[in-house]
């Protein structure tokens, strides 16, 4: 699984890249055949000064592709949401295919 982390209009710290990684290395549990990952770290509204922390995962698997976007005050919480969503997403598909 290639994971690919981008952060647009900001630097992150090695804290918040750790955090991402840790988290997109337990999709395994969910689907066992991802190919690449891709996560999007953004700020949106840069010209006020209230910034919404926006999270993107793209998750790439033979023959589908899931996509979550989740917005909040911080990037954990963004984060977790679009993962929460990614996970139910990736569970739904599987249990069509079960039926």
């Amino acid at each position: 699984m290639n994971v690919n982390i981008q952060t647009v209009h900001f630097d992150a710290d090695q804290k918040l890249l750790e955090y991402v990684r840790k988290k997109i290395e337990k999709i395994n549990t969910f689907h066992d055949k991802i190919i690449r990952v891709e996560v999007y770290l953004k700020l949106d509204n840069v010209v006020h000064n209230i910034k919404d922390k926006i999270a993107e995962i793209n998750v790439h698997v033979p023959k589908r592709n899931f996509f979550v976007k989740s917005s909040s005050k911080s990037f954990e919480e963004s984060f977790d949401n679009a993962m929460d969503g990614l996970v139910n997403q990736i569970k739904r598909k599987k249990e069509k295919q079960i039926a």
